[in-house]
């Protein structure tokens, strides 16, 4: 399944609620936004979703930015609040998670076995 090319975008409504709007959610999106801690409450226009009410902004804030950055990472186009966003713990500030390092060399039996260009 593709994701949407309608961004999800994630907020903080005029109440103070971080909601999400934008593109439709399919099943793996609802389930990051749940795994993040949204919940899905039936309205009349579909489900709104939106996490929980007096957790604390920083709260809010951090799991609105985790779930942005577990949906960015499966490929999903999110746009989140500038209000909303944490630096989260190895991210760059561009929120970009900092490369790895290898510290060895491989193997040189991988080496060998690696198809020649």
């Amino acid at each position: 399944m593709t994701p949407s090319s309608e961004p999800i975008c994630i907020t903080r409504g005029p109440g103070g609620q971080v909601e999400v709007d934008g593109g439709p959610v399919d099943s793996f999106a609802a389930a990051v936004l749940r795994r993040a801690g949204f919940l899905f409450e039936p309205s009349l226009r579909g489900p709104w979703v939106r996490l929980p009410f007096d957790m604390g902004e920083e709260w809010e804030n951090e799991h609105a930015t985790w779930a942005a950055a577990m949906l960015s990472t499966a490929r999903y186009h999110v746009e989140l609040d500038p209000a909303l966003h944490v630096s989260l713990p190895g991210a760059t500030p561009t929120g970009r998670r900092t490369a790895m390092t290898k510290t060895h060399r491989p193997s040189p039996l991988i080496a060998a076995h690696r198809p020649r260009r």
